[in-house]
């Protein structure tokens, strides 16, 4: 989820834990938890910040280790130690506890964007996506910030966000149900589709959609049970020669491949320059598809320069690349 949406969670998880009531018998404990449940709802993102390094580190390692089964556990124990030092006075065995719900809670609703996260680290690599919640949900955000208002204005938070949860709760199960009515109708529209992906966007009934049949990929949008196909690609295998194999050694294209389950690739030639782009297809927007890796190679099939990261016009990916293609 967005980092709003994070915030919003933690505010939400502090006035719920006045259920708790070691928590709410002490107004120590109560500041103590809430600014866990806060801090904790944002620590595994801090991997952000691997965003000033450049975009195939951030892109390799964002939602990896920080989000992992390790972190789960070392991130409250942390907060909670350093919130202590601060409330000595505070329970620590509640507030490490509502913390590691904090950090739970943010790991777990990550699993349902189509990005995902590594949460099976150290078991497995494996990227969990479920492609059912888009990063930014209005209706969950919303939802929260008229919870945090009512607590404001002097509700009783806990019953006020339980309600809150078991809303929500109905609303991923909605959203499930959406999602496999999307896929049924994504099979009828092409039948011979091997691998279909639907991804949620903002606008609760439009999903994005790209599929694969043995022969083509397929790029479109679903409104409803309405499937609309915008580009058939043919779907061809990257040739195997020594200018693929040299560009892959990038670590702008690998961190691509590392990360993107569908996506087809051009490969031109301008003088001296040979270009490998591969271009993934779950993200079109106005006829453009933003999210690419580019590496350009000399005759010696060096690596000249490379890129890989949402760009969304062709000047502003020749900028990055500070080249000026002659044909």
């Amino acid at each position: 989820m967005d980092t709003g949406t994070h915030v919003v969670m933690g505010v939400a998880l502090g006035g719920l834990s006045l259920i708790d009531p070691v928590v709410a018998g002490s107004t120590l404990t109560t500041t103590a938890v809430i600014a866990g449940t806060i801090i904790g709802s944002q620590a595994p993102d801090i991997d952000t910040v691997l965003k000033l390094r450049n975009n195939a580190v951030y892109i390799r390692h964002h939602r990896g280790i920080t989000h992992s089964i390790p972190a789960v556990i070392l991130w409250p124990i942390l907060i909670a130690g350093v919130l202590w030092l601060i409330f000595p006075e505070a329970n620590l065995l509640h507030l490490w506890l509502w913390t590691f719900l904090a950090v739970f809670v943010h790991v777990f609703v990550d699993i349902f964007n189509s990005y995902g996260t590594q949460a099976l680290r150290p078991f497995s690599k494996k990227w969990v996506a479920l492609g059912v919640i888009n990063t930014f949900d209005p209706i969950i955000f919303g939802i929260h910030v008229v919870g945090i208002l009512l607590w404001m204005l002097s509700l009783n938070p806990v019953p006020t966000f339980l309600t809150m949860y078991a809303i929500i709760f109905l609303y991923y199960i909605l959203r499930f149900a959406v999602q496999h009515a999307v896929k049924n109708s994504v099979k009828h529209t092409i039948p011979d589709a091997d691998e279909i992906i639907v991804a949620p966007t903002m606008k609760f009934f439009q999903w994005r959609v790209a599929a694969n049949s043995k022969t083509h990929h397929y790029v479109g949008r679903a409104y409803g049970r309405s499937i609309t196909i915008y580009d058939k690609f043919e779907r061809n295998p990257l040739p195997e020669s020594d200018l693929v194999k040299a560009a892959l050694k990038d670590q702008n294209m690998s961190a691509f491949t590392s990360f993107s389950p569908i996506y087809r690739w051009e490969i031109t030639e301008f003088e001296h320059i040979y270009e490998v782009r591969l271009i993934d297809l779950r993200y079109r927007s106005n006829d453009f598809y933003p999210f690419v890796a580019v590496a350009h190679l000399n005759e010696d099939l060096e690596i000249v320069n490379s890129y890989t990261g949402w760009i969304f016009s062709e000047d502003k990916l020749r900028k990055k690349l500070d080249f000026i293609p002659h044909n």
